[in-house]
């Protein structure tokens, strides 16, 4: 008996320490680590379908037919999981997200987590926790961090056998939500792997790699003490980090816009006055603005006049990802 197809869910993460910047591209090894938080109400649904019958592997996005190279970044991650698996066989992969893609809110994260688990379980591999971390990293780096959930963290880790994520706070452990300001639905010109590549251009990726250990530990922290005010100080120091290298590296990626910074001088502002909120900026304009759940109508209803053209994503913490109804089949 073996399991041939397989539907798995995952959410994208919000990260308050970043991910910017690989040691190995092949593998995605990060140069330094990283901390976030599972998104419960933003999910990938991911179904992996392997069959004797198909000539090639297909991949259907959001209802889109891929092609190109964003059909080969999938079909070399299929390999991967055909390698660890001893098979040669093609695979159908129906793959629908319930947020924008490519605009900065995770999305590859919890599309190769997904796919991670639908592509393993559906070949029959039963892979810990860990193994799967680290082989969803191999498609996106921060899909390693939608494999376990609450708050996780993805450790730099010396190879590719110790760089995978683990839970470091159960979704239950600390009720926060993420208020989503999209600013904007469109894909980005330039991904985040190619941006990834280019960070070691900037003077200013040194520095941020050097003091990572350092705003980790106090981010760490901040979340096993559930220290609001711990933890918004650094993840806006972090994010401001990662994008001064953005800004500097070759070529260079302006994400913020100018509603991006009216945001994120608002909440600065709205939390010197005691409303407790914060805000970080991934590889995109969106502004996640994150706030302890008990005050989140109170931020809802001041970003909604701060910017009142724009649609809000609101969400508490995601779980991790895990298999929707897999059924077994003769083999």
């Amino acid at each position: 008996m073996e399991l041939k197809s397989a539907t798995a869910l995952a959410h994208p993460n919000i990260a308050f320490i970043k991910y910017w910047g690989n040691r190995d591209e092949q593998l995605r090894l990060p140069q330094s680590g990283s901390i976030s938080m599972n998104l419960a109400s933003l999910h990938t649904e991911t179904t992996v379908r392997f069959s004797d019958d198909l000539e090639r592997d297909t991949v259907v996005v959001n209802s889109q037919l891929l092609v190109g190279d964003p059909l080969a970044r999938v079909t070399g991650f299929l390999d991967r999981v055909r390698s660890l698996a001893g098979k040669q066989i093609h695979a159908d992969v129906v793959s629908s997200s319930n947020f924008p893609i490519g605009a900065g809110i995770a999305s590859s994260a919890s599309a190769f987590a997904a796919l991670a688990l639908a592509g393993s379980a559906a070949l029959g591999l039963s892979l810990n926790e860990s193994e799967l971390s680290r082989l969803a990293r191999t498609g996106s780096g921060s899909a390693s961090r939608s494999i376990p959930g609450g708050y996780c963290e993805w450790a730099r880790g010396e190879s590719d056998l110790d760089s995978f994520s683990v839970s470091i706070l159960p979704q239950d452990g600390w009720d926060l939500s993420d208020l989503i300001v999209l600013l904007s639905h469109s894909h980005k010109k330039v991904g985040s792997t190619a941006g990834h590549s280019s960070a070691n251009t900037s003077p200013y990726q040194p520095a941020r790699i050097q003091d990572a250990a350092r705003r980790l530990d106090i981010c760490r922290k901040a979340i096993l003490e559930r220290d609001f005010s711990a933890l918004a100080e650094i993840s806006e120091e972090d994010s401001t980090l990662m994008h001064a290298v953005m800004m500097t590296q070759q070529p260079p990626l302006f994400y913020w816009e100018p509603r991006s910074l009216a945001i994120i001088k608002a909440v600065k502002e709205w939390r010197a006055s005691g409303l407790p909120c914060f805000a970080t900026l991934d590889a995109g304009p969106n502004v996640h603005v994150i706030c302890p759940t008990e005050a989140r109508d109170d931020v809802y209803a001041n970003i909604h006049v701060l910017v009142p053209d724009s649609q809000i994503l609101v969400s508490g913490v995601g779980g991790p990802a895990h298999l929707i109804n897999p059924t077994t089949v003769e083999h």
